[in-house]
């Protein structure tokens, strides 16, 4: 019986093991091989749909991005400090109340300015005695009594006197009341506007040789109808960014509002430190919805009348210099140098060493740059010699985009 059956279970066992056979294996793509100075990509290659391909564009008027950052319109800007010592006896103004000009902002006890209101009222009654010493030196020289000397020279004393009155009553005129002597100071603004910061207390004591340079002003009152903006541009931007250009300034925080400013100043130098030109711009802001040491970014329209645009993802850094992968044919593709116009974030513009219309590597531009520098070393192996040793180098390992630089 179990002869019988025998071969039929032969054949079952012959089956099952034809189902679990694993399938062969599938044979690898062919590595890219270097070619004078090209790299080449059987056709079909699995790398070549991870390359994105940008055509050189010729060069149209772009939008220069540049960070920027709003302060107070210092032409409409006064920053209060204390005059003489004292002791703040009361606050009359605070932080967002609008003021006029010469409006008290506080009042101080001070004894020093005490002392500037008696010496005026010292100067005002030397004053009336002098007068009244010149009054009966004329009458004595009108009735033939003293010389003309004496009556010039009282006269001389006179004008003398006149002159301190002058000078004490514009200093007390000048910080305060110049009537008696009340020791009471103010602190008030020559311009009317808005009270942007106050850095005082009741109580407090306020010295003169304690304000200066990083001390905070006791008031600073401005008008915040217009701010000026600080721009930090690019040795390239030179000549985009000069006085009486105009921009469209966007904020952050006011995502969908747009504003406009111009140029008013430019510096004459470059910071050492951030290789950057400071830039001032002048920004209306009537309905006051900017506000002071705002992040912004100021967009300047550039033109170029020359070159061609590529994504700044196809430069690659490798020295001093930039590059690019050029696909010369399907599937090849060669490194070139490239002189850089301009250098954006998104969109650099190429002076020279690319035409308009050339098919570019846009992305995965670094693993292609790997590739090459791969497949030369296995050249080099092979041959014992760098291969088709050309004027322009492949990228190094210092490659980076230049988006990034």
């Amino acid at each position: 019986m179990l002869n019988r059956f025998l071969p039929l279970l032969v054949l079952s066992a012959l089956g099952l093991s034809a189902c679990t056979e694993a399938p062969a294996p599938k044979a690898d793509a062919p590595a890219p091989i270097v070619q004078g100075h090209q790299l080449r990509f059987a056709a079909g290659h699995p790398q070549l749909a991870l390359l994105t391909l940008s055509a050189a564009a010729p060069a149209r008027a772009m939008t220069v991005e540049l960070p920027a950052k709003l302060v107070w319109n210092e032409e409409r800007t006064q920053r209060i400090y204390p005059a003489f010592a004292g002791r703040v006896m009361a606050i009359k103004a605070d932080v967002g109340q609008k003021v006029l000009s010469g409006a008290p902002l506080a009042l101080l006890a001070s004894p020093d300015f005490g002392q500037a209101q008696s010496e005026t009222a010292k100067a005002e009654a030397d004053e009336r005695l002098m007068n009244k010493a010149l009054q009966r030196q004329r009458e004595l020289f009108e009735a033939g009594i003293v010389a003309r000397k004496e009556l010039e020279q009282a006269e001389a004393e006179a004008e003398r006197a006149r002159a301190e009155v002058e000078r004490a009553r514009a200093r007390t005129r000048l910080y305060g009341s110049g009537s008696g002597v009340n020791q009471q100071l103010a602190l008030s603004a020559s311009i009317g506007g808005v009270v942007v910061e106050r850095n005082l207390n009741p109580g407090q004591e306020v010295r003169p040789e304690l304000a200066g340079p990083g001390v905070p002003a006791l008031f600073v009152v401005t008008d915040p109808s217009s701010l000026w903006l600080q721009i930090d541009a690019r040795e390239s931007e030179v000549g985009t960014v000069r006085p009486g250009a105009t921009f469209e300034l966007t904020i952050a925080a006011l995502a969908g509002q747009k504003f406009e400013g111009r140029v008013i100043n430019a510096s004459d130098f470059i910071d050492p430190q951030t290789r950057t030109i400071k830039i001032r711009a002048l920004v209306a802001n009537p309905q006051r919805l900017l506000k002071a040491e705002m992040l912004a970014t100021a967009r300047f329209e550039r033109l170029f009348d020359s070159g061609v645009v590529v994504p700044a993802s196809a430069v690659l850094l490798h020295g001093a210099g930039h590059s690019v992968f050029v696909q010369t044919r399907p599937g090849e593709f060669e490194p070139r140098a490239v002189e850089l116009a301009y250098l954006g974030p998104k969109e650099v513009v190429v002076s020279s060493g690319l035409q308009a219309g050339e098919q570019v590597v846009s992305d995965n531009a670094l693993l292609l740059a790997r590739q090459f520098r791969q497949a030369q070393n296995q050249a080099q192996a092979v041959t014992g010699s760098a291969p088709g040793a050309t004027k322009t180098e492949a990228p190094g390992k210092s490659d980076t985009g230049a988006a990034q630089k």
